[in-house]
């Protein structure tokens, strides 16, 4: 599927990206690549597959957790920039 300069113009415009001349080209050609391949994929047969959301099994992979000393809060502290009592004081972020 042969995609026109137009609608390469179009989809860039809708994706709010400014391209020149070369990258309209190289993107024509590209993107026309890409749908090619989902015509073929298209022809693929795929009666009595069931459908899925993930091809892979997925397992979470987690590290033990291991209990270690952590800092004071003093050492917390120590290089913060601007502290009041035991927090970091921090400019408003909202209004």
């Amino acid at each position: 599927m042969e995609l026109s300069r137009e609608e390469v113009l179009h989809i860039a415009h809708l994706a709010k990206l400014g391209l020149n001349d070369d990258e309209v080209n190289k993107l024509s050609e590209e993107l026309s690549h890409i749908l090619e391949s989902f015509v073929a994929l298209q022809q693929v047969d795929t009666k009595g597959v069931p459908p899925t959301a993930q091809p892979n099994p997925l397992n979470n992979i987690l590290k033990e957790d291991k209990i270690k000393p952590s800092l004071t809060q003093d050492e917390v502290l120590i290089n913060a920039p601007n502290r009041e009592n035991e927090f970091f004081r921090v400019k408003a972020v909202l209004e």
